[in-house]
């Protein structure tokens, strides 16, 4: 069964999609003394909120994520995605992420990457929890025979 669940793993592509998310958090903060949190810079090109980066950079910043990865399927080929639990598990998953985002004034790449480089401890404290948590959801969905 563990055979299954690392089968279609992609361990290079990981560690070069984790190098550029680095380099391009490095650059922001570097560069212009902003974190890479994609809900912050989500909030603020849609206008929820009116802190942090200036709205024509978060604007970029947020249409260039779909646009990167259209870009990467062009010239590499469209990559498979299913969402076997249905559309509905999806969206309500999306829901409770985006409240858990602005409850926790971050989310993973805001706290995780960012956070957790400059020795955040909201940023430890909130990425321990966002581990934990998984780690337990993974746990009680396979105990109820609703995971892997």
């Amino acid at each position: 069964m563990m055979g299954d669940v690392f089968a279609n793993a992609m361990p290079v592509q990981g560690l070069i999609g984790g190098l550029m998310i680095g380099t391009a958090s490095a650059i922001m903060l570097l560069g212009l003394g902003r974190i890479a949190g994609v809900s912050g810079l989500a909030a603020r090109a849609t206008g929820i909120t009116v802190d942090g980066a200036p709205r024509p950079l978060a604007i970029a910043f947020v249409v260039g994520l779909p646009l990167g990865a259209l870009l990467v399927a062009l010239i590499l080929g469209p990559v498979e995605a299913r969402f076997e639990q249905g559309l509905a598990a999806l969206v309500i998953g999306g829901l409770v992420v985006g409240f858990g985002t602005r409850l926790g004034s971050g989310c993973t790449s805001g706290h995780g990457v960012c956070g957790m480089s400059r020795l955040s401890a909201r940023s430890l404290v909130a990425t321990a929890s966002f581990m934990v948590t998984g780690f337990a959801t993974v746990a009680v969905m396979k105990a109820l025979g609703l995971g892997l």
